[in-house]
């Protein structure tokens, strides 16, 4: 869905999906398939982003392309802020941005010189980026061999006269006219239709009129044409150009619009600005202030639906004159604001007397206001503190909220109005102090960094790995760090997903009908509107589905159609089937279903708990004796902590493709899951065949992390029915709204904890209990409250130790399966209560963790041996890599030296126990083909998905048969080759699957030996083994071996935090991670880098909002932010601990997708260090407590100071010393 268009010989990356196809008539459009291909030359970006590892799942991967080559076409050799700038609307969850961050470096001004090695060891190589390649590897980027704008669409735009354009569709009708006054009659005759400038929604008219330009004749400023989709870039270049043209005392206003140009959050600042509209209709102009649309918005002040924007006037700033604007969203870039601001005020000549002051704010409301009272209330006084006090407690009383919609909280928008205030009073103050320090004092030293934002980076990395022994065959691929197998076809837009798959013959189109009640009894159910809707086939409920609509994995059902009730917002009720997916959504919206409502409605864990609604079973873990342990200890602490959910958020959405094959009751199922033989069961019971009458193929997922298993076979089986009922084949993508609201995520978790200990640091018992919001049916919640209790004691040795597990039955979609499975929310409560228990004693954090931690050899809580050797190595080299001792000297200067911005770092360990608990879910299958060509073709149980499953598996084939990589091929995982797999989920892919492909290959090379020996030309055979390890629990007892092996690390993070929002920047992080002999280092460092990212996102930014009611907010990338290139660490080093063996594993390898999840808290760590200097500062020694995740809004309410207090009293205080403290 991406892609580049030129126009006056200029380019601009595009998303199909935004991007109204009406708007391109005569643009030249190239997709990522254009750029380059297998098939005839790889473009350079494409190249280089698949040999620096910048894919894993590979499905954002032509987006990264498109906005890489775009600027590249505009910039041959961008600068590294350049680049930021361009992928900072690219999202990617698999790899954490560093590696194609990477890739992008080999392109920017300055580089380094090639690739430099430094020996280390015998066999240990430091990388230093930008690449593992020298750039003699790669391509030349060649201008001259780029596309060239079609000749033909040249001609036309200088030849063809213009004529307007008009495209009618079923609903919509688009215009395109050639001139301002055709417009205006078109806007005279239809008044309610949009004018579409933008590229986000699609309207009614679009003029084509000249690209934005400097309007001239503007002597007292700059005039901007509207009327072009591309005006950000192209106001961007006329304001940038002004700023230098003109006095620096005349570009106040230029620079604050430059400033929030990007963001598109323009309304605050050109109103404050006294920018001017210059309006049109037929028969008349006329010419109105911003500011007196917000300030009013009545009368002929207000823009009538006739009218349309001519241009923008936006005028220089006066002598004495001083703009400033601001905002903070939820994420620095690509996010709408939470609250933003712009603000001007004029003084009288030579004085600090305020002559005008203007003060806009957006998110207060739906629309832009003004605090016109508080201006005018603030005229003629001195700008000083009294008049900052004056100001803030006016502007709280003037400003009126709406109320909290979307889950907002007020009181934090309302405390960052008053802080943008006090920012932009320290800036004119500095800026007075400059033009005439004699009178003017300025601002103290150690406020002056906040008045600096935050800036994106290009990150620096260094990733170290242990390389191959010199003896080690050229031709074995194993430890090197070898490209994806499909890198190059992800660059290229060649990799097939399942929305790729050409169309079949009769194909239909699902869209789902989903409840819009938590808990309710469904009356009726009439589709009679939707069957009416153009190209309409069918409506499927549950009463189509020839045998099982409920799944007993448990002693709670889980559903394909609700049938008399509905349980959850997001519950399938039925289905539509249209001939294209357009008219399915339609006639989907079209059916009425009448509820009844029931109770309890329940969606938190404290309702929950209210009700006693669980699932079933409970578990528990004790060991030692906790009760005698809580009288003799010197010290006792109890505490809270709440963990909000996470969405998986997968770049590819719930896919599948059902196709009947039209005898035998047989299908073919084309599914994105990390499961197979689980579709074909679900399936196969809902249409009441045989399993192998059902066959499930998976070539790759675009991202899965847990989310395609159980409830993508229901989802399966929603397709299925549909398939098998009409008799056609049935393509289902849910939308991303859609998949956020139907499924679930990972558990919300509350975790209640006592914990008793010495005065020295050592911990002696913990009492805890767990709580987590499973939702309406049973998933893996259960299971998930197993893992946390067998992990949470993550890196340390508790003597004394009881632990409860609850999963919470709610009316919420089901949670399930996610990255970590349990484990990242223990072991973040586990590190809080060590925090905690820092506080107490005085000591350090990281003092406690190593008096605690894993010392000798001893067992686990449930009395598995563990030996923490490479545990104490990791915490070791972590600590010495990171110079911990020595930043954390440099911090406290800094904190010392800056009051509104602290720094804070945290080290945390991490034991990560490998294995699923059971023998069937450790199973391994592998088949071998080998071919009289000599070419081998590879199936196994994995499933690719972003973790280089399949390179590392024919990588292992390579070395068995000692054969090149390049004469073995991977089809796909298929139910038809590899029956009974287990799910690729728990890390546990290459380890399964490995072990099965090796015993393959030997199998086929112990057989062949004879034939070998009497004829070299014979046919050869095939063999397929399954492989189980010995895993298993006793929970009557509390003991047993659930795990086959452990994983080591360590992660040290440093943070900055703005006191005055909450807003943080990740400046560096060290991980050093156990794991075993690596496969493939690249794709294991990948994954190390791409969960940790992953986890930055669970504990600091990926906040979940439901209304009372049950139905999700944020359900779209809008709404809810995941990490982007502007959050990872400026700083990312990675280190894999050498001379590591794990014999229980293929080749001594460890399964690596998601215990660097977890690090991702020393982030979270690092911020509380930073909240603790600040409050220490302050004298807000109370104990605190801080949740996950730990936003900025939760920042800004710690860092507790004269502001959030006067919201609290709702304006009535006042500002106590804020220019000294």
């Amino acid at each position: 869905d991406s892609g580049c268009f030129v126009s006056t010989n200029l380019h601009y990356s595009a998303n199909a999906c935004l991007l109204p196809i009406c708007s391109l008539y005569g643009a030249a459009v190239t997709t990522v398939e254009g750029v380059g291909s297998t098939k005839t030359r790889i473009h350079p970006v494409q190249e280089r982003l698949a040999k620096c590892h910048g894919s894993q799942c590979g499905f954002c991967t032509p987006g990264m392309v498109m906005s890489i080559y775009t600027l590249l076409r505009n910039h041959p050799e961008p600068t590294s802020e350049q680049m930021t700038a361009a992928l900072a609307g690219n999202l990617c969850r698999c790899t954490g941005y560093r590696p194609i961050l990477d890739a992008c470096k080999t392109f920017c001004k300055v580089r380094s010189s090639g690739n430099r090695i430094t020996r280390l060891g015998p066999s240990v190589y430091i990388i230093y980026k930008p690449s593992r390649f020298s750039l003699n590897e790669f391509q030349p980027l060649d201008s001259t061999q780029e596309l060239i704008f079609p000749p033909e669409l040249m001609r036309m735009a200088e030849n063809q006269p213009k004529r307007t354009l008009v495209f009618r569709g079923e609903r919509v009708m688009w215009i395109s006219p050639v001139s301002l006054d055709e417009l205006l009659d078109l806007k005279s005759a239809h008044p309610k239709a949009p004018l579409v400038v933008g590229n986000t929604s699609v309207g009614m008219y679009v003029i084509r009129m000249a690209h934005v330009s400097l309007v001239p004749g503007c002597r007292r400023g700059v005039g901007i044409n509207s009327g072009s989709c591309l005006q950000p870039l192209s106001s961007e270049r006329i304001l940038t150009n002004a700023i230098s043209e003109f006095p620096e005392e005349k570009t106040g206003v230029f620079r604050a619009v430059l400033q929030q140009l990007r963001t598109l959050d323009l309304n605050p600042v050109l109103a404050a600005s006294n920018c001017m509209l210059n309006l049109a209709s037929r028969g008349q102009k006329r010419q109105i202030p911003v500011s007196d649309i917000f300030a009013d918005g009545v009368g002929n002040n207000t823009i009538t639906p006739e009218e349309i924007l001519v241009s923008i006037h936006i005028p220089h700033s006066r002598k004495g004159e001083y703009i400033s604007a601001f905002r903070h969203a939820p994420r620095r870039e690509n996010a709408l604001p939470i609250t933003s601001a712009g603000m001007r005020v004029l003084f009288e000549e030579g004085t600090d007397i305020i002559k005008d002051l203007s003060i806009f704010y957006g998110g207060a409301g739906l629309t832009t206001v003004c605090a016109k009272q508080t201006c005018g209330t603030l005229i003629g006084r001195h700008w000083n503190e009294q008049m900052l006090d004056e100001a803030c407690r006016l502007v709280l009383k003037e400003i009126a909220f709406s109320g909290s919609a979307g889950g907002e909280n007020v009181d934090y928008k309302k405390t960052l109005m008053v802080s943008f205030f006090y920012r932009f009073f320290l800036e004119v103050s500095q800026s007075l102090e400059a033009m005439d320090p004699c009178h003017y004092h300025g601002i103290p030293m150690e406020y002056r960094s906040v008045l600096q934002d935050f800036k994106t980076r290009m990150p620096q990395s260094i990733q170290i790995y242990q390389d191959v022994e010199p003896s080690q065959s050229p031709l074995d691929p194993v430890g090197r760090p070898i490209m994806h197998q499909s890198g190059i076809q992800h660059a290229t837009g060649e990799a097939v997903y399942i929305d790729d798959l050409p169309s079949v013959d009769g194909e239909l189109f699902l869209a789902v009908v989903t409840s819009s009640r938590a808990h309710a009894k469904i009356v009726s159910i009439d589709t009679s509107e939707a069957l009416k809707g153009v190209g309409v086939f069918d409506v499927i409920t549950a009463q189509d589905v020839p045998a099982a609509n409920e799944f007993y994995f448990s002693h709670d059902p889980e559903i394909v159609f609700a049938r008399n009730k509905v349980i959850c917002v997001g519950q399938i009720v039925c289905a539509v089937v249209a001939d294209s997916d357009v008219h399915a959504k339609q006639a989907a919206a079209k059916v009425k279903i009448e509820y009844e409502m029931l109770e309890p409605v329940i969606l938190t864990i404290e309702e929950a708990i209210k009700h006693n609604s669980f699932f079933e079973p409970k578990r528990k873990l004790e060991q030692g004796n906790v009760d005698e342990a809580f009288e003799i200890v010197d010290n006792i602490i109890e505490g809270e902590i709440c963990i909000g959910g996470q969405k998986h958020f997968y770049m590819e959405t719930q896919s599948i493709l059902a196709v009947p094959k039209g005898e035998d009751k047989e299908m073919d199922m084309f599914v994105s899951t990390q499961h197979p033989a689980i579709i074909q069961e679900i399936v196969a019971a809902s249409l009441g065949v045989p399993a192998n009458r059902i066959m499930c193929h998976v070539k790759r997922v675009g991202g899965a992390f847990g989310g395609k298993i159980l409830k993508t076979g229901l989802l399966a089986s929603v397709a299925a029915v549909a398939a098998n009922k009409t008799n056609r084949a049935v393509r289902f993508i849910l939308s991303r709204g859609d998949d956020m609201v139907i499924t679930g995520g990972r558990h919300p978790f509350i975790a209640k904890y006592k914990v008793g200990f010495m005065n020295d640091g050592r911990i002696r018992a913990v009492d805890a209990k767990y709580y987590i919001n499973g939702g309406c049916t049973p998933d893996d919640s259960v299971l998930v409250t197993e893992v946390s209790l067998l992990k949470m004691d993550n890196a340390y040795r508790i003597p004394n130790l009881r632990c409860q597990a609850y999963a919470c039955k709610t009316n919420l979609p089901s949670n399930t399966a996610f990255r970590g499975f349990g484990f990242p929310q223990a072991g973040l409560v586990t590190e809080t209560w060590i925090a905690d228990v820092a506080d107490k004693t005085g000591l350090s954090p990281e003092k406690i963790r190593e008096i605690n931690m894993y010392k000798k050899n001893e067992q686990t809580h449930y009395r598995q041996e563990l030996d923490p050797q490479n545990l104490i190595r990791c915490w070791d080299e972590c600590m010495e890599k990171s110079a911990y001792y020595s930043r954390r000297t440099a911090i406290n200067e800094f904190n010392q030296q800056n009051y509104w911005k602290k720094r804070g770092i945290a080290i945390v360990p991490m034991k990560f126990p490998f294995g699923q608990g059971t023998p069937y879910l450790s199973q391994g299958a592998a088949l071998v083909h080998i071919y009289t060509d000599g070419s081998v073709l590879l199936t196994h149980g994995g499933i690719e998905m972003g973790q280089g499953i399949h390179t590392k598996m024919i990588q292992v084939a390579s070395r068995e048969l000692n054969i090149p990589m390049s004469c073995i091929h991977f089809c796909e995982t298929s139910t038809t080759t590899v029956p009974n797999a287990c799910g690729s989920v728990g890390s546990a892919g290459t380890d399964v699957n490995g072990m099965a492909v090796k015993d393959a290959c030997q199998t086929l090379l112990k057989r062949l030996q004879p034939i070998i020996q009497k004829n070299p030309t014979g046919t050869w055979k095939t063999v397929i083994y399954v492989l189980g390890y010995n895993e298993h629990m006793d929970w009557e007892k509390g003991e047993g071996q659930p795990f086959t092996y452990f994983l080591f690390g360590a992660a040290c993070s440093e943070v900055e935090i703005n006191c005055l929002t909450g807003d943080h920047k990740n400046l560096r992080t060290d991980i050093v991670m156990d794991i075993g002999c690596s496969i493939n280092p690249a794709v294991d460092i990948g994954q190390i880098e791409g969960a940790f990212v992953q986890g930055i996102g669970l504990y600091t930014m990926e906040e979940l909002k439901y209304s009372p009611e049950g139905v999700l907010y944020t359900r779209g990338p809008d709404q809810y932010k995941i990490p982007a290139v502007c959050d990872i660490p400026e700083q990312f080093r990675v280190s894999l601990l050498s001379s590591s063996q794990n014999p229980h594993a293929i080749y001594a390898s460890k399964g690596i997708g998601e215990a660097g999840f977890f690090l991702g808290c020393s982030v979270f760590f690092a911020l509380r260090d930073a909240v603790t200097a600040v409050r220490n500062e302050r004298g807000l020694n109370k104990t605190f407590a801080l949740n996950s995740p730990l936003t900025a809004e939760q920042i800004r309410a710690s860092c507790a100071d004269a502001f959030t207090e006067m919201v609290k009293e709702g304006g009535e205080g006042r500002l106590c010393l804020i220019m000294a403290g």
